[in-house]
């Protein structure tokens, strides 16, 4: 598998530098080689969707629904064998990998359905005979950079409202994502998707990612990925007055009071943290549990993590798989030497009899940092977890608001009250109780507050509001 540009419906191979990807389970597997791109291919991809977007922004609603949900069609045709090249490319587990294929599948109906729905509304006028109402338009052309932990179902939920809404698309995926974005793009061109309304550019962020946001004819930006990047990025478009759309870290808080069911919450508290081996922007990094129940849950997360196996991504048994890559194992692998100097074990999973083969981390729970420790105000990005104690509801939700991040947070609990006023004053853009942290819905709209997110959600309708502008209109029909 090779790496490769599609540029106005055309494939072309970068002739920059050149990576070998191997498998992050097992180092000695060979996925594939990655092109880089120059600058040049995203000025291209650019002058593409431009030429491409008129003529798509006019077909009826009806038209691109339809082609969404061809697309939709021949994704679910290759789904298996896109969830195991995603799956061998950035060592997600396979299980997983594959429900996230399928919910690129459901984005992309889902969306396709927006198509034939009203998209305005009817004003009334002070004026006699004028009919005025607002319309929803395209922005035009739309950059959209992706990570590598979703390598599917991210761009899709993305991609998908853009197109909808009559943009065109430059696609820029994370570099270990790059077979997987080059795959899905293939599947995509088996359509009736016409030529340029869909563009993928593979390259570094620096060169590939700056070029879109700082020089490249666009007129939106939107990017998932770092908080530091997503800054860079905000400046780069409030300076040339084009949309952005950022979504960044996330410190996650699961709180559990003392009448929550520890038996229905440990598994839960385990899936949201360790789950993608921790690398999701909503999994479950602090866990703050009332004192009167801190030792029985303790004891219950010992006894279930220690048949949290740890495994190669294709082992269907595997709770979870390795780290996405060398980069991503050492980063992860500073917190844990961290955790491992100044904070005290509380639960291990099991060591991996072949962890030497590729970017295994055990997950590991901690306790014994204050809560203005690195460990507790730094986003890992990994299978690592810290407990803290509160004395009661309170004191609980000042630690799960004393973050600079505000993406998701999660409540235990049985009642009602102290449910509705959690939803009430955690500071997270996504609150939920008795779920984790991680896994929102796709019709659902995502963000966060404070560092989490610029002022935009994805997914649902609300991605509808970004990648579309309102005009309203008048029209005095007697005069």
């Amino acid at each position: 598998m090779h790496s490769k540009n599609w540029i106005g419906g055309e494939w072309m191979t970068p002739k920059g530098a050149e990576a070998t990807v191997k498998n992050p389970s097992r180092f000695a597997e060979e996925v594939g080689v990655l092109h880089l791109s120059d600058r040049s291919h995203a000025f291209a991809a650019a002058d593409a969707a431009r030429a491409a977007q008129g003529k798509w922004a006019r077909q009826t609603g009806a038209f691109r629904g339809e082609v969404l949900y061809q697309m939709a069609s021949a994704l679910e045709a290759h789904a298996d064998s896109l969830a195991r090249l995603a799956s061998r490319e950035m060592g997600k587990q396979i299980g997983e990998m594959r429900g996230e294929v399928a919910r690129g599948i459901s984005l992309l109906r889902y969306y396709a359905g927006e198509g034939m729905r009203a998209h305005g509304s009817l004003i009334p006028s002070a004026d006699t005979d004028v009919l005025q109402y607002s319309r929803r338009v395209p922005l035009g052309v739309v950059a959209v950079i992706t990570p590598w932990n979703f390598p599917v179902a991210i761009p899709l939920w993305k991609i998908a409202p853009a197109l909808i809404c009559g943009n065109a698309v430059i696609w820029k995926p994370a570099e270990n994502g790059s077979l997987t974005a080059t795959r899905l793009a293939e599947i995509f061109a088996e359509t009736k998707l016409p030529a340029g309304v869909l563009n993928l550019v593979i390259g570094k962020g620096r060169e590939i990612g700056a070029a879109l946001t700082e020089e490249a004819a666009v007129d939106a930006v939107s990017f998932t990925g770092s908080s530091a990047t997503g800054r860079q990025i905000a400046i780069a478009c409030a300076g040339r007055n084009i949309k952005y759309q950022t979504e960044m870290g996330g410190k996650n808080a699961a709180v559990v009071l003392a009448d929550a069911d520890l038996d229905k919450t440990v598994p839960i508290l385990l899936s949201g943290a360790f789950r993608s081996a921790g690398q999701k922007c909503t999994a479950t990094s602090r866990i703050i549990v009332e004192k009167a129940i801190y030792e029985p849950l303790v004891e219950r997360l010992q006894a279930a993590i220690s048949l949290c196996k740890v495994g190669d991504a294709s082992d269907l048994d595997a709770y979870l798989g390795p780290v996405s890559s060398a980069a991503q194992y050492e980063t992860v692998g500073r917190y844990v030497s961290l955790a491992a100097a100044e904070a005290r074990l509380v639960a291990e999973s099991p060591a991996y009899a072949e962890a030497e083969r590729g970017y295994y981390i055990r997950p590991q729970i901690v306790e014994g940092v204050a809560a203005d420790h690195p460990l507790v105000q730094e986003e890992v990005f990994g299978p690592l977890a810290v407990l803290l104690t509160a004395d009661g509801f309170d004191e609980a939700i000042e630690l799960c608001n004393q973050s600079v991040y505000g993406l998701s947070a999660s409540l235990f609990t049985r009642d009602l009250a102290s449910a509705h006023r959690f939803l009430d004053v955690a500071q997270a853009g996504m609150v939920r109780v008795n779920q984790e942290t991680a896994g929102v819905e796709y019709q659902a709209p995502f963000g966060g507050m404070k560092q989490s997110s610029s002022h935009t959600r994805e997914q649902g309708q609300a991605a509808l509001d970004f990648y579309s502008a309102t005009k309203t209109c008048a029209i005095k029909y007697a005069w």
